[in-house]
Formats: C-alpha cells, structure tokens, sequence
C-alpha cells in the first residue's frame, strides 16, 4: 500500500537489490530515512497504546539485517565497510526497542530469527538488538520432527529431543508451536501426532507437557489446548464443539493443570536463562527414548523433577538417579482425569542408596506410556 507512495520510492530504496525480495515479491523499507523508521516505531506503538497489545512478533527479522538474504551473488549492494549486514535496519531494531521498552513497558518484542545473529535479546546499550525474546524455531522443527516420528523410530532422532540445551542460553527464547505449523496442508498438531487414535492423545498431552516444562517461555497456538482435530483456517471458527468429546475436554483439564503448575512453580520459570535452572538426569538413553531433568528455583532446595517416556513400552520399575530426599508426584500426563491409563506414582518415593546415572542415589517409579512424569 506504500509503494511508490507519492509516485517515487519514498518508503522504499529505488534500487531493486536493495528494495525488494525477490523471492516474495515485497518491498524493503529504507530504514535509513529518519521518517521511515519513526513512521515505523509509531505504527509499532500505536498498536501497543492504543490497542493494548501485549506484545509485537516480528515475521523474518534476518530478512531485514541481511542485505543478501534470498540473494546470488551481484543482486545486493555491500554496506559502507563491504559487508552483508544492513546497518539502517540494524539501528532501526536497536531504536524501536529501545523506544517500547522507554513509553511501552510490558509490552513484549519478540524476533523471528533464523539465523545465528549474536545477542538479539542482548541489551541495545551493549551491541544487542534488544527484543525481550527470540522464538526458537529450532526447538520448534526438532521436537516436533522427533514427535511426528513412529516411536519405535525415535531413538534414531534422539538428539532432536536433546539438542536445544546445547544452544539454550545464548539467547532469551520462547518455545513456540505457531500458526505456522498448522495451516496450508500441514494440519492439526494431534494429527501429526502417530499411532491410534488413544496414541494421538497421549502424543499431544506429552507435546504440551515438554513444551511447559522445558526452559524457555511458552506460546501454543489457538486451538491446541484442545486438540483441535482440523487443521487451522481463518475462514471458520475453531472447533469448540469438540469439547463435547470427553478426550478433548481432558486434554484442555490437562492444559489447564499444567498453566497451573507453572505458575505456581518457580523453578520452572525463574531460572530459564541460567544454566543452574536446569540439570540432565540422564539424556543418553536412545533405545528406550526416555529422558529426566531438573528444573531449579533461585530458593535454596526448590527443584522439580521430570521423567519423559517417549516410546510405547511400560516400563513398571524404572529407576532415576537423583538429590537425596523424597519424592511426590504433583502430575502424570497418564492420569485418568486426563484420559490417560492410571499408571501413576501415587506413593511418596524415597531414595535409596542404589547408584544410578552416575548419582550416589535414586528412585523408582512407574513409568507409562507416551507419558511425561512430574515429581517435587
């Protein structure tokens, strides 16, 4: 709607390798004009002020700090020092972050970035771009590559349930399953899920209950919370009717339980950027697909521990090395409440003196399923 606005390229760059993406067909702004990036930080704010947004994702962030992206070679023009980076754009972030953090606060700026562009939730004041968070799409196409798996083929796709901790801390992320992920033909999250139509259920209650119990934030997309069986589409309402099924009604219980959990939980949210908020039980058992952690407090003893069984084998005994202590499950994606079987772990656990994952103590439990284990 602003190209070519006044009949020249007055929001735009009029040279083609520097004002349009060849591959969508859009045009690029020309963040050096003070007038467009004002324009563009009002627009910015007027969402946040006058509409009372919470917060701001902005789509292909890396489109903008890169001057060849979608580029050959000699169809983009080089910045002042012979680099690739767009410098205008790179400022123009630095600013209106800087400007929604100063007359927006609370409002949240959160970057779609695909690339490896260091400290984009870094603080503007110390070279950072500085959007409080930044959507990990890694985390996003490998859980949900390892999911989609048969689980008797999981245990080859084992570090894409592992992976995300080995980059988790160099950024402030928010895991994300968006709407990008449920439209055009890639259908509804319980439908990627495999198995019968019991092991979609569980799949799903299993999906969530990782995502809330992983650091990092949380951002599901409508229609999720429970199980929507049809893929997304703008031209009709979700399928609330669906939640006359008992099986979609316990899964929106077991969403409901969960945001429950984590808000009455801190050692699931406070330390989410510190590595001594989260600790591996074990993360080197690819033939049974299972993994536990810790997840800490900042007070002194606040932990929680999470076992995950991703396969389809019952496991009656299975032992966890972990802290001395005792041990109370506080939720089981296999709950009957939640349509799950009942094979829970209604009994405190007490340690014993058994070495287990290289800690001098450990427990055992009853592990289910396709199910996901939470004990305080």
């Amino acid at each position: 709607g602003l190209a070519n606005f006044d009949g020249t390229c007055l929001y735009e760059h009029a040279d083609p390798r520097q004002g349009t993406h060849p591959h969508w067909g859009t045009l690029i702004y020309n963040y050096g004009r003070p007038e467009v990036s004002n324009f563009l930080i009002a627009n910015a704010m007027f969402w946040a002020k006058e509409y009372h947004a919470d917060g701001i994702r902005m789509d292909a962030v890396a489109s903008m700090l890169y001057l060849d992206y979608g580029r050959n070679a000699g169809e983009w023009v080089a910045n002042m020092y012979g680099g690739k980076e767009n410098l205008e754009a790179v400022e123009f972030l630095k600013h209106l972050n800087s400007q929604m953090k100063e007359q927006c606060k609370g409002t949240l700026l959160i970057a779609e970035e695909s690339t490896a562009w260091t400290a984009v939730t870094g603080d503007v004041e110390h070279d950072g771009l500085g959007f409080d968070f930044k959507w990990n799409m890694g985390w996003m196409n490998d859980f949900t590559s390892f999911m989609r798996c048969d689980p008797y083929f999981r245990k080859n796709n084992y570090n894409q349930l592992t992976f995300s901790m080995l980059y988790q801390y160099s950024e402030d992320y928010i895991l994300v399953f968006s709407h990008d992920e449920v439209v055009h033909g890639k259908c509804s999250l319980i439908n990627k899920m495999p198995g019968e139509y019991d092991d979609k259920f569980r799949g799903i209650r299993s999906f969530l209950a990782y995502m809330m119990i992983h650091p990092g934030k949380k951002l599901t997309f409508m229609g999720q919370e429970f199980a929507s069986y049809r893929e997304w589409s703008e031209e009709r309402e979700l399928d609330w009717p669906s939640l006359n099924d008992p099986k979609h009604k316990q899964v929106s219980d077991f969403v409901k339980a969960l945001n429950k959990l984590y808000t009455s939980e801190p050692a699931l949210y406070e330390q989410d950027d510190i590595p001594h908020g989260f600790e591996w039980m074990n993360c080197n058992n690819p033939e049974e697909s299972t993994v536990s952690f810790v997840r800490r407090g900042k007070k002194k003893g606040d932990e929680i521990l999470v076992v995950c069984n991703f396969d389809t084998i019952h496991h009656q005994q299975f032992t966890v090395g972990v802290a001395k202590g005792k041990y109370k499950e506080i939720l089981n994606s296999d709950d009957v409440k939640f349509g799950g079987n009942g094979l829970t772990n209604p009994r405190m656990k007490v340690t014993k003196k058994v070495k287990w994952d290289g800690r001098p103590d450990s427990i055992t439990i009853q592990l289910a399923p396709l199910s996901i284990a939470i004990f305080k």
